[in-house]
Formats: C-alpha cells, structure tokens, sequence
C-alpha cells in the first residue's frame, strides 16, 4: 500500500507538470495494470471502503485509486496514464453533467469510455438515497455532528428544500468531512444496496 502511494504522488507530481519518469519506474515495479480516476478524495474513499468491505485488495491486483483533484482533469490524466502515456486500463466514476467532457477527454486520449461509470448528481448523492435520510441522519449524530446538522438546518438557504439535498451539501460545508462520510457511509450499505455505480465499477476491475 505505501508503494502504492508513492505512485500516487509520482502520478501527482506528474499531472502538475513534473517528469513522469518516476511514475513510469513505479507503474512497472508495482505491476499496475489499471488507474480508476475520481474526481476528489471522497470518492476515492468510498471506493476503498467497498473495496475492503468484499476482501479485495487493489494494489496486490495492480489497480491504483486515484483522485483526480477535480473533474475537469480527465483530460490530463487520461493523456499520461492511458494509451499515450503508460498504457494503463482506465475506469472511474463520473457525475452525469460532467459525463460528456469525460467523453471527450478519453476520446482524445484514445481510451474507452466502457469502464466509467456515472452517477446522478454525485457519489454522495446516491449513497444517500441507498441509505435512505433517516440513516444517514443516524450515522450523522453518532458521529458526534449533530449540533453542527442541527445548525445547518437553521439556515434561510436550507428551509424547504428535500432532506436528501440538505445532507449532501452538509456534507461539503467543512474540510474533510465528505472524505470521512464518503467511508462511513459505504460501511453502513446493506450489501444489497450499493448504489449501481460504485457496484459496476468495483465488479468491472
């Protein structure tokens, strides 16, 4: 796993302009296969959560979880780790508003589109609706953020719209809470109930 990391970084540091020389030695020593692109660090959460909850271990399989810092990034790191770059399979999630510039950023890159997947809104949104409100109004308090839910809630911008809607954005509202919940939810999933594209892109690598 600390492998693994390092070839996170070196990709990092690669996608930000530096030498991708470091990234390329690791990808071979590490027998990486397949890069899944996310967008941001809760959805790479949720995706390694569901990832130990079936026993799988990625890295061993040579699959490397990335965060992309940002959707509008596909284009760069499908350029360097695809078929320009690495070579490497690509798969990933994608929100549905964003889908047709993935489309096109993997189409100049020269790799399919098959191996993403796309939610709705976002992951958090169809993790909400897989545990339904109540849940995750649940998990919310006994984490210990009740008060701060409750104060949410207290706001003009928040009377009247649907609760589903309110805890996705509550969920954004603090640094480092959507990476914690991106966990957390996907551990209180029945298994039954993983939402269609977390389940697609975990059953596909």
């Amino acid at each position: 796993m600390a492998d693994m990391r390092a070839f996170r970084d070196a990709v990092g540091e690669w996608a930000g302009g530096g030498s991708g020389g470091e990234a390329g030695e690791l990808a071979v020593r590490l027998g990486v296969r397949t890069a899944v692109l996310l967008e941001g660090l809760s959805d790479l959460a949720a995706v390694e959560a569901l990832a130990e909850r079936r026993g799988r271990d990625l890295a061993s399989e040579g699959v490397c979880v990335l965060s992309m810092g940002g959707a509008m990034n596909i284009g760069r790191y499908a350029g360097l780790l695809g078929p320009p770059g690495l070579g490497l399979r690509l798969a990933g999630l994608c929100d549905v508003r964003e889908e047709p510039f993935y489309e096109r950023g993997l189409e100049r890159a020269g790799a399919p589109y098959r191996d993403f997947f796309v939610c709705v809104a976002d992951l958090e949104d169809e993790l909400i609706r897989a545990l339904g409100t109540a849940r995750v109004e649940d998990i919310v308090r006994d984490e210990g953020d009740l008060r701060a839910w409750q104060t949410f809630l207290r706001q003009p911008a928040q009377d009247g719209r649907p609760r589903h809607q309110q805890l996705r954005r509550f969920l954004g509202t603090k640094k480092g809470r959507k990476i914690r919940y991106g966990r957390l939810l996907v551990e209180a999933l029945e298994p039954e109930r993983v939402p269609a594209p977390l389940d697609g892109l975990l059953a596909g690598l």
